[in-house]
């Protein structure tokens, strides 16, 4: 298991211990309009969502995803992870947060230390993806010091995605 820390945070591995974090993010309001319905609503639902998307591994760069937990009181608040999609020349950092934490910097402190991690590994481009209308994850995006590059579409989806890029 993967563990780094930030000042106020801590990054685990993801692992099934994780499905109460997972059923609450998958079924808060933002998740569902900006990340889609993943239809997790039960421990089983949760469990399978994470076995499937969330516990990858990368020979290049380790781990997948990472829970995010507040150091003072090892409360979970969030994920964030490199995953592998075959739509984009390069890793996609992803991240979501509980509703309840916004606004207090944990985003951008847990996905920059990843970040950081990653490019020490020696990761040369990061891609990352939003909706247009996802404002919070466009700016978080833009203070990693990705750039807009064009807009796309991600597998059968048609929805239009911003694909911001990061290279070294």
């Amino acid at each position: 298991m993967e563990i780094y820390e930030t000042e106020r945070l801590i990054l685990k591995s993801s692992t099934l211990e994780d499905y109460d974090l997972v059923l609450k993010l998958t079924n808060s309001p933002k998740f569902i309009q900006f990340i889609g319905d993943r239809n997790v609503k039960s421990k089983e639902d949760a469990e399978n969502h994470i076995k499937e998307k969330m516990l990858h591994k990368y020979e290049k760069y380790g781990s997948g995803s990472f829970t995010v937990f507040i150091k003072e009181n090892n409360i979970p608040i969030g994920t964030c992870g490199i995953y592998d999609r075959k739509e984009l020349d390069g890793v996609d950092i992803g991240f979501a947060f509980l509703p309840e934490i916004e606004g207090k910097g944990y985003a951008y402190e847990s996905v920059a230390k990843l970040r950081d991690i990653f490019v020490e590994k020696g990761l040369e481009k990061l891609s990352g993806i939003t909706l247009e209308e996802n404002f919070g994850s466009r700016k978080l995006l833009e203070k990693l010091g990705l750039k807009f590059q064009k807009n796309i579409s991600i597998g059968d989806d048609e929805e239009e995605l911003m694909l911001y890029v990061w290279e070294k």
